[in-house]
Formats: C-alpha cells, structure tokens, sequence
C-alpha cells in the first residue's frame, strides 16, 4: 500500500486537507488500483442511489464510471473533520460519448479506521448540463490538479 494514506486517526485539519488532497489526485490519476488502496478491504459504499461493499466492487464502479465519464477532472475541498471522520464538497466536469460536458456537484462522508484506510464512503451527487465555453477545469487529463490551479471556492462554486 501506498504510504501517502498511511495517515491515521486522530486527525488534525493538516492531515485531513492531506488526506482530501490525496484523494483527490487519486481520483483524477484515474487509476483504479490506486484508488482502491485508500479503502479498506470492506469498505461500504453509497454513491448516488448504487450501494456496495469492498474493494473489488469499488474497482468495477469506477472501471464503468471512468469508461462513460469522459475527461474527467475533479475538485475537491475540506468541509468539515472529526478525530475519524471528514467531510468534503467537490466538483468535477466530464463530458459523455456524445460531447455533452457535465459538471457534477456533491458531497461526501468518510469514516475512517485505525489505520487511515476508508471504512465507509456516501456520496450524494447532482450533475448540471454545461457548455464546453463553461468548463473550468483545465488541467491536462488524467494527471493532478496542479498547485496553482484555483479550488472550488476561488472559482466561485
């Protein structure tokens, strides 16, 4: 496993931006594998209106989610922590095989074990039609977001 989720409970808001930065550049690596690893073996799902459990079904939902959201690129910002828990906003813009860009707007709670691997993980998330002139992230896909690339609050979302 990799050591950059090897940060554990209790957390300070310095380990939880850490720990929702790393999450984050996961996310936009889109690679599966890696993703995966900040989970725990069991770890429970809610994402939108899909429910399951470890990580061979997180692996087989972000397969299909990253094969029908095109260029995808996320934000993600600290909302709120607790010695075991975090809570983050977030945005993302893909587009669908069609051409129609997306921006997805949500909101999720992680619950954590003693060894900093995500135990539990619900997401609720709403996605707005935009136009391609609208779009907002602009980094080179898939790759991090880079360091001076504006957060969703500069950006004004």
């Amino acid at each position: 496993m990799s050591a950059s989720f090897s940060l554990t409970p209790p957390f300070t808001e310095a380990i939880a931006l850490q720990k929702v930065r790393l999450a984050e550049d996961a996310w936009n690596s889109r690679d599966v594998q890696r993703v995966t690893l900040a989970y725990s073996p069991d770890s429970r799902w809610r994402n939108r209106s899909e429910f399951f459990r470890g990580r061979e079904a997180i692996a087989e939902f972000l397969t299909r989610k990253w094969s029908q959201e095109l260029d995808y690129r996320l934000i993600k910002e600290l909302w709120a922590y607790g010695p075991s828990r975090i809570a983050v906003r977030f945005a993302y813009e893909w587009r669908d095989a069609k051409g129609q860009w997306f921006r997805a707007h949500g909101n999720e709670n992680w619950a954590f074990d003693d060894e900093g691997l995500m135990r539990w993980r619900q997401a609720s998330i709403n996605d707005v039609p935009i136009a391609e002139h609208e779009r907002r992230f602009d980094w080179p896909a898939p790759g991090r977001r880079p360091d001076g690339h504006p957060g969703l609050s500069e950006l004004g979302l």
